[in-house]
């Protein structure tokens, strides 16, 4: 399966080298996309070795191919997968907006391509009326949620916030 990875500014975000890892070994195909964010938690070079694959971060990698990078990536895709999502981006794409990559990806793909989000944040930020009102909004736009797992929390807290553990999304990803 051709699976595009996207990866958000998240604490979490280092489990994705864990989850592109284990996604290779299974036979898949994944192209990591990061947000600039991204970038401040885990370096575009180790999920460049562990996927095989360049790592788009801006629209200014796409200087290889006529064809923009992102349309191209989007057209391809059998699984668009986001994990860790944040509230961030999570409204990105809730509303449309295509700031960088990954929502302009998000954007682009056909409809009939699945979409995994797994958020990672804090409790409060995931219980909030307008990233409830988004999660709704993308749920009725047919995307599928992996809920975060409840713990300890980056920022001191406890509660729900937490990525879904490697295992759980890998299932689900299998599942699709």
């Amino acid at each position: 399966m051709n699976i595009v990875l996207g990866i958000t500014g998240s604490i979490a975000a280092y489990k994705a080298a864990d989850l592109t890892s284990q996604l290779v070994k299974a036979g898949h195909e994944v192209h990591c996309v990061m947000t600039k964010a991204a970038t401040e938690f885990i370096t575009p070079l180790t999920l460049q070795v562990l996927s095989r694959e360049p790592v788009l971060v801006s629209l200014e990698d796409e200087k290889n191919s006529w064809k923009p990078g992102h349309i191209e990536l989007a057209d391809n895709a059998d699984l668009f997968l986001v994990a860790p999502l944040s509230a961030d981006t999570l409204g990105n794409f809730a509303n449309g907006l295509a700031p960088d990559p990954l929502s302009s990806i998000y954007l682009a793909l056909p409809p009939e391509t699945p979409v995994l989000l797994a958020p990672a944040m804090n409790g409060k930020m995931w219980q909030h009326p307008a990233t409830l009102r988004n999660i709704e909004q993308l749920k009725e736009d047919g995307c599928q949620f992996i809920d975060p797992a409840k713990g300890d929390l980056a920022c001191g807290y406890q509660g729900v916030g937490r990525l879904a553990p490697v295992e759980e999304i890998l299932a689900v990803v299998e599942g699709c």
